[in-house]
This record gives structure tokens, C-alpha cells and sequence, in this order.
């Protein structure tokens, strides 16, 4: 079905604001009531509901002409971590991640531990970090979490030292981001996944609260572990009949996403998005004027993977902006992110096409069409067999 132009114009400014209020407030995986406090205080100031998940995870609603067949838009609000694994003997601590993330980034990181006595500044290190001590031995230490340690800023020689200052074992450990916002629209800081798709849907949705109601209500999900492998797995309501999970792409050699325009994932290490509901979005770009390309990644999970897994019957797609090295030192570009807030006015406003997924089960009448493959050709019989 041919789409039309219905996406809204999205404040950049403001989207940029988002995403630097959010970078300032740590929220590795279970860590994360300060950022869902702070997101609950901005759905507040655009006037729109929501409710709240025993944990934490976000359900905001934006209404529509009718409830039946609703659409969700999801992105998380937690980002990769790490967390005290022992109190060691020299008065550092050892370490193990939360969320997959190489220790190759984390070597020379500034972070926050938080204990039950109040929070400590500190850095991590390779267990051998000082060049005048160890010369070349520095750089032939082998990469990984058993080879580097977090030192506190604190009177801290010895393990009883570090118990001291309340610091135990399972604590807590926010890495900083350090972000830069540069002039020319990149934005280079950790934890842009996901903290740029948070801001992006807080954007799109300040276009969308003053628009006309869209066809079918809106769920704005925004969920606490998907780092960690939960995501959208307990949050989505029986009249949802499609997600789209708003994420970073992989910019890198051997893959097709952009940091700019919109990336949309074909297919995760969980599978092919929906069919149906993935060329909607990339027909959506096309009638807007959206710069689009698409992707497939190999070694990724999103919301929409929890979801399917826990047994959700919904039409899922992974819209994403490109990001340069995910998961280390990442770099995205204003571009994408502006483009992807305008898929998602688009979207929330577009017509539905298929009505029949208002129920969760039914016959035939209405059900969605695949091309068909071509018919076999023939296979022409030797004349000597006639």
C-alpha cells in the first residue's frame, strides 16, 4: 500500500537536550530508578499518562481514535555497567560486566561505585598500569575483565579498608559517559545505546501530543534490562498488535548502517523482523523524504527479541540510528536521530492496514499476503520418452 506523507517536524534542540539530561544520570541495569524518576517527570510536563511496572519499566499511552489494535513504540533505559566481584587484597576491586561490553573499553574509564555508605569516585585499570614500573610488560597483557581493576578514590591498601568504606561485593558501578557535542552534529559519548533512542521518542512524542489523535492508540514503552536480556518482556498489553523497537545500528565494515538517515534491521540474531510491519516503516521513509538504508545484524538482541521469546503475538521491526563502535566509545550523528524521531511521527500517524490484527486470533478473511514465488518452469519430456 502506497504511503502517505504524514510525518511531523521534530524540535532538535530539544532532542539534544533530552539526550544530554539523560547521559547525566547513570543507569546501568538495575541501577535504574533515577532515570525512569527523570523520563516520569517529562511525560508529566508533556501531559502525557503513564504507569509504572512493579520494577520500574515505563507504559506511557498516547490515545487514539480507537484502542483496539494498538501500536507500541519501545526503547531501553538502562545501559551497559559493571559490578563489584571481589574486594582485593591491594585495596582494588575486581570487576565483571553488566551487558556485554569488552574490557577493552573499560581500561582507563572514570566511574562511580555505589555502596550502601554513599557513592565513591574511581578508575579502571589494567592490573599493570604504570608504564615506569612495568615498560613493554604494559602492553602484553591480555585483554579481559580478569586483567583490570577498578581503583577507588579513597584510603583504600587493603580489602578491610575498602569494607570499611561500605564498599561490598555485588555493588554497583556506573561508567561515566563523557560526552562531546560537536558542532558539526556528532555526538560522541558511552551509552548512547540507549540513552539517544529514550531521546529520540521523547522527541517525537512533543510533535505528536499537539497533532490530531493518531488512527489507534500509542504505547510509548520504555523499559529497565535489555542490556541484561529482559527488555519488553513483561510490559506489553493485550491490544498491541505491533512494536517497534527504537535502538543503535551497527556502523562498522561489512554492514550497511548509516550514522545518518534512518538503518532499519532486517534481521537480529533472533530472526527476521515482521514482514509486514518492516516495509511499512521503509515505505513510510520513502513517502517522507527520510534517508534510509537497511541492515542486518549478527551478534544483537533488542526489545523486540525478549518480547517474542516470552511468548508476545506481535509484529515487530528494529528502527535504529547508526552507531560507530556500540557498546565502547560510541558516535552517532544529529542526523539519524532526527530522521528516526520523523519515522516515528510518521508512523504513529500513518493509516492502519491491517485491520484484522485488532484481534488476536480470527480466520482467513483479512489475513496478510506474501508475494508468491514464481511458478516452476516446466521441465520439457524427451521426445524418445513420449
Amino acid at each position: 500500500m502506497e504511503q502517505e506523507r504524514t510525518r511531523l517536524d521534530i524540535d532538535v534542540a530539544r532532542l539534544q537536550q533530552h539526550l544530554a539530561d539523560l547521559l547525566e544520570i547513570p543507569s546501568p541495569s538495575g541501577y535504574t530508578d533515577s532515570v525512569v524518576r527523570h523520563v516520569c517527570e517529562e511525560l508529566d510536563r508533556l501531559g502525557i499518562s503513564y504507569e509504572l511496572t512493579r520494577r520500574g519499566a515505563i507504559r506511557a499511552r498516547l490515545p487514539g481514535q480507537r484502542s483496539g489494535g494498538a501500536r507500541a513504540i519501545v526503547s531501553h533505559l538502562d545501559t551497559l555497567g559493571a559490578q563489584v566481584k571481589a574486594l582485593k587484597p591491594n585495596g582494588r576491586l575486581e570487576l565483571v560486566p553488566i551487558g556485554t561490553w569488552s574490557a577493552r573499553f573499560a581500561e582507563g574509564a572514570r566511574a562511580t561505585i555505589f555502596s550502601g555508605k554513599g557513592s565513591y569516585r574511581g578508575t579502571i585499570l589494567p592490573l599493570k598500569a604504570s608504564g615506569h614500573t612495568y615498560g613493554d610488560e604494559v602492553d602484553e597483557l591480555p585483554i579481559g575483565w580478569d586483567y583490570v581493576e577498578l581503583r577507588v578514590d579513597a584510603r583504600a591498601d587493603s580489602s578491610e579498608q575498602l569494607g570499611l568504606l561500605g564498599i561490598e561485593i555485588g555493588d554497583i558501578v556506573a561508567i561515566d559517559p563523557q560526552p562531546e557535542f560537536t558542532e558539526t552534529g556528532y555526538i560522541v559519548s558511552r551509552h548512547l545505546d540507549n540513552k539517544a533512542g529514550v531521546a529520540v521518542m521523547l522527541a517525537a512524542m512533543a510533535s505528536l501530543k499537539d497533532a490530531p489523535p493518531p488512527p489507534v492508540d500509542i504505547y510509548w514503552l520504555f523499559t529497565i534490562a535489555e542490556e541484561v536480556g529482559h527488555g519488553a518482556a513483561a510490559i506489553l498489553l493485550p491490544e498491541i498488535a505491533s512494536m517497534v523497537a527504537v535502538d543503535n545500528g551497527t556502523s562498522a565494515p561489512g554492514q550497511n548502517s548509516s550514522e545518518f538517515g534512518v538503518t532499519l534491521s532486517m534481521a537480529d540474531m533472533s530472526g527476521p523482523f515482521d514482514y509486514h510491519l518492516t516495509r511499512k516503516l521503509a515505505d513510510l521513509c520513502l513517502a517522507n523524504d527520510i534517508r534510509m538504508r537497511k541492515d542486518v545484524f549478527r551478534y544483537y538482541r533488542s526489545d523486540s527479541a525478549s518480547a517474542i521469546e516470552a511468548g508476545a503475538d506481535v509484529r515487530t521491526a528494529l528502527a535504529t540510528f547508526g552507531v560507530d563502535a556500540s557498546h565502547g566509545y560510541e558516535r552517532i550523528h544529529m542526523h539519524a536521530l532526527r530522521s528516526l524521531a520523523e519515522l516515528l511521527t510518521a508512523y504513529a500517524t500513518s493509516p492502519v492496514e491491517i485491520p484484522r490484527d485488532e484481534h488476536e486470533t480470527g480466520d482467513l478473511e483479512g489475513f496478510t499476503r506474501q508475494p508468491d514465488a514464481p511458478a516452476a518452469p516446466a521441465v520439457p519430456v524427451p521426445s524418445e520418452r513420449l
